[in-house]
């Protein structure tokens, strides 16, 4: 059997997405001397990233920086670093740190990084899934579109840190688009739309906005749509949640340790509240339908209806793209299509943000040798992803590709006690859903039995280009936790 550290030799390691984690790999590739290739589907570093520029994290720039690629950036001697306690927008994040790091990363010898350029599949050179003769010990083949054509790129092995900022969840409650949702696209936002905008508030502003979804960016939807009502007040929001009540789900106010995190709760709490805001519980969309004067009518799958809609703004979490590893093998958690061994632990159903154990690429090995899924992808679609996680996969990750099990095995990995919020099993059943320290909740007091936890110096982000999305002090991303 041939390790991947072996097969490194003759071949990089081509990491996907030029996103906080891929990038972050790539940083901690080049500090042990390890040939790579960051392959970007987008224009730039951190391509989503710019597709949520106007969004605040919750995190400041101490929490936002990998480790390895401070040392980087700092030895190249042409980076300022930003203020460790200051909070940037995803625009300054993506200025400040992600293509500045992008391009000292290009610079370094006998490696690249690669933009307009898609993965479109990933397999064994000259084997498909079914070969198992030499399947470890020959090298990857990527295949990717790019501004040439396609091409055929060989890896010794592939850190997959693609996200799932590209794969929204839609409005359908089935799991796939509601019948019309498709047809009426032009009517239908997936995401945060930025509401200081004045070409995008006059889209907004007076009308009927239809709002799907619970998490943080649909509160930070409702504190932007609340702007806008406070200039029109013929501005109307119906808020369409598929649980029976509003529940918990404003956060831990006050008792949030991600404090910014905790203001959103509770402007989206006062937001609710006010006469502009009607609340549609248990409601899960099965089509939209155009009416004749050309608004919307939203139905749900028992019947009922919302009419007379302008606008609908779908903030539904996302999920991850498997599509291009179609020739690989992978042991993935059939419900959230995360790394197996991390589904108990992340799952929105029984999870609390601190009782996450540390985990890195013992948890993160894939069935394929030298192939890995990291950042926001490797959870699936569970929302509770930290970006501070994504930079400790990468590092445990990389280490045990260069060989190095001892520094790969200190994986250290501290994580908050957050705001309550509902896991997905209990939405039918709001009595089932514990709001106490016994854990029930995503986002609630870890479990007694939880190991003792430092105080917390983390970032929280759900998934954009590489790996990441971020939840904002005002308009927000969708997930629990991250």
């Amino acid at each position: 059997m041939t390790s991947p550290a072996a097969t490194l030799t003759s071949f990089p390691l081509v990491v996907i997405g030029a996103g906080p984690v891929g990038l972050a790999a790539a940083a901690h590739a080049a500090e042990r001397g390890m040939d790579f290739v960051v392959l970007e589907a987008g224009p730039d570093a951190g391509a989503a990233v710019g597709e949520w520029s106007h969004v605040r994290l919750f995190s400041s720039w101490s929490e936002l920086v990998d480790p390895a690629a401070r040392r980087l950036l700092e030895a190249a001697g042409t980076w300022t670093a930003p203020d460790d306690s200051a909070y940037p927008t995803g625009g300054e994040w993506r200025t400040a740190y992600l293509q500045p790091l992008a391009e000292v990363l290009d610079g370094v010898a006998g490696s690249a990084v690669r933009f307009g350029t898609r993965v479109v599949g990933v397999g064994r050179a000259g084997r498909d899934l079914m070969v198992d003769s030499g399947r470890e010990s020959d090298p990857f083949a990527v295949h990717v579109e790019g501004p040439g054509g396609r091409e055929r790129l060989l890896a010794g092995a592939v850190v997959d840190a693609s996200g799932t900022w590209t794969s929204p969840n839609p409005l359908g409650a089935d799991g796939y688009p509601a019948l019309g949702e498709t047809e009426n696209a032009a009517r239908i936002t997936y995401g945060i739309p930025d509401f200081r905008d004045p070409d995008v508030a006059a889209r907004y502003v007076g009308r009927h906005v239809a709002v799907a979804g619970k998490g943080a960016s649909a509160q930070g939807v409702l504190v932007g749509l609340g702007r806008l009502a406070r200039t029109d007040e013929t501005t109307r929001v119906s808020w369409l949640l598929r649980r029976p009540s509003v529940g918990d789900a404003f956060g831990g106010g006050d008792n949030d340790q991600l404090e910014q995190r905790g203001k959103l709760g509770q402007d989206a709490k006062a937001a609710a509240a006010s006469g502009f805001v009607t609340t549609v519980a248990q409601f899960r969309t099965g089509s939209v339908t155009a009416q004749a004067d050309g608004r919307l009518t939203i139905s749900s799958v028992d019947g009922q209806q919302v009419t007379d809609v302008d606008e609908v703004i779908v903030v539904t979490g996302f999920r991850p793209d498997h599509s291009f590893l179609s020739e690989v093998r992978l042991d993935l958690d059939p419900a959230l299509g995360s790394a197996r061994v991390l589904a108990d632990q992340i799952h929105p159903d029984h999870h609390s943000c601190g009782d996450v154990a540390p985990h890195g690429h013992r948890e993160l090995t894939q069935p394929e040798a030298g192939l890995f899924l990291v950042g926001m992808k490797s959870y699936g679609r569970a929302p509770s992803f930290l970006a501070m996680t994504g930079f400790e996969q990468v590092r445990s990750v990389v280490a045990a590709l260069d060989g190095d099990l001892e520094a790969a095995d200190r994986v250290d990995l501290v994580l908050p006690e957050t705001g309550v919020c509902n896991g997905a099993g209990a939405f039918d059943d709001p009595d089932a859903v514990a709001l106490s320290g016994a854990g029930g909740g995503c986002c609630g007091p870890a479990p007694a039995a939880a190991a003792p936890r430092l105080e917390p110096q983390l970032v929280t982000i759900g998934a954009p280009s590489g790996s990441t999305l971020p939840l904002a002090q005002e308009e927000s991303s969708s997930g629990c936790c991250g």
